[in-house]
């Protein structure tokens, strides 16, 4: 489903004003909302949560939110394991063989149904640590072959010809890739899949599916990995970037650097994933990854919150409510636009988004 009407409201939806922790999304007053909620999954989404969650509880004194970034993968696993862990965040939706367990959870807490809805776009950054070069341009096919260990050295031809007039060093390069199992790592290998696919014949992976190089656990082990020594480079969300260098990618016949219009502009030409979108209130997409058009960068991720609309308890029904409403309002996008760098969901997407969560408690 392409979203057409979306670039031309962007700004308007960010500006817009705040909206309530739950109830009608024209609703500016606190909820009143209480209690305490326990969510985990994406380190992608961090710096987003830790803004939501701030943001929320100042608005709801009686409520607690705590969220525990430690990768995608091990998100949904804990979702679907149920206990204390009432949602999830992942930059990756529950595939084939998840989502019956993830349903079947949602039946056992309280005989609710699976909800997944996107709330988080933002680009991947492909960062790099190397001195002296501060402005480095990266082809798909050069960019896969760097992390398949085809080219090893910074001053490689192949690297030189997406780079003239640059002084490259010859530099060993290390690649870093996440140890976890991570939703960025599965948009990373599903982006070098579609747009260099001579290259990078393995299909897409949350598990970083080749042998070498360093790895670091969730967002945090990445930055701090290709932080570490001369000649690296990995891939993150790029609202964790820091002062690492960021690479801008080749669409078309331009270079382009990650911002969030580029992932923006890239999401409106995605499609919903007629596989992974069977059930009501159920979203997924496939993002285009190979556009033409320099307004698009391709290297981003969708992310999504997964949730019951029922739990065992009446508290745990209502909290989720009220804070999954609040993370898609216009105030909740726009926070995390201002503190993660994000781009706001589009008012299409946030039309599918709202009957789900309308959904929770009924």
């Amino acid at each position: 489903m392409s979203r057409k009407l979306w670039p031309a409201l962007v700004a308007s939806a960010v500006l817009a004003g705040g909206v309530a922790a739950c109830g009608s999304s024209d609703d500016n007053s606190s909820s009143g909302a209480s209690g305490d909620l326990a969510g985990a999954g994406s380190s992608a989404q961090q710096a987003a949560q830790e803004a939501w969650t701030a943001k929320f509880e100042d608005q709801n004194s009686d409520a607690t939110i705590s969220y525990d970034p430690i990768g995608s993968g091990g998100g949904r696993d804990q979702f679907i394991a149920g206990g204390k862990t009432a949602f999830a965040g992942s930059d990756s939706p529950f595939d084939t063989d998840e989502l019956p367990k993830a349903t079947d959870r949602c039946t056992k807490d309280g005989g609710g149904q699976l909800i997944q809805i996107p709330n988080y776009i933002s680009p991947i950054a492909i960062v790099y640590n190397l001195e002296g070069v501060d402005n480095l341009q990266l082809s798909p096919d050069v960019t896969a072959k760097i992390f398949k260990g085809e080219i090893t050295s910074w001053d490689d031809p192949a690297i030189k010809a997406d780079n003239p007039g640059a002084n490259l060093p010859s530099t060993d390069i290390t690649p870093v890739h996440r140890s976890d199992e991570s939703g960025t790592t599965a948009n990373f290998t599903d982006y070098l899949h579609e747009a260099a696919p001579s290259v990078w014949t393995d299909d897409p992976d949350s598990s970083w599916p080749l042998q070498g190089g360093e790895a670091g656990a969730q967002t945090s082990g990445m930055i701090q990995s290709v932080n570490a020594g001369d000649g690296t480079i990995g891939y993150a969300d790029a609202s964790q970037a820091q002062d690492l260098g960021v690479a801008k990618v080749k669409v078309g016949s331009t270079y382009v650097a990650p911002s969030a219009d580029g992932a923006a502009a890239d999401f409106d030409q995605s499609q919903q994933d007629p596989e992974l979108t069977k059930a009501p209130n159920v979203f997924a997409y496939k993002v285009q990854r190979t556009p033409t058009d320099p307004s698009s960068y391709p290297v981003l991720l969708v992310s999504y919150l997964m949730g019951c609309t029922k739990y065992s308890d009446q508290s745990t029904t209502d909290l989720v409510k009220a804070y999954f409403n609040y993370i898609v309002s216009d105030e909740g996008q726009q926070v995390a636009a201002e503190n993660a760098g994000s781009a706001p969901i589009p008012p299409g997407i946030k039309k599918e988004d709202q009957p789900a969560i309308d959904a929770i408690g009924g």
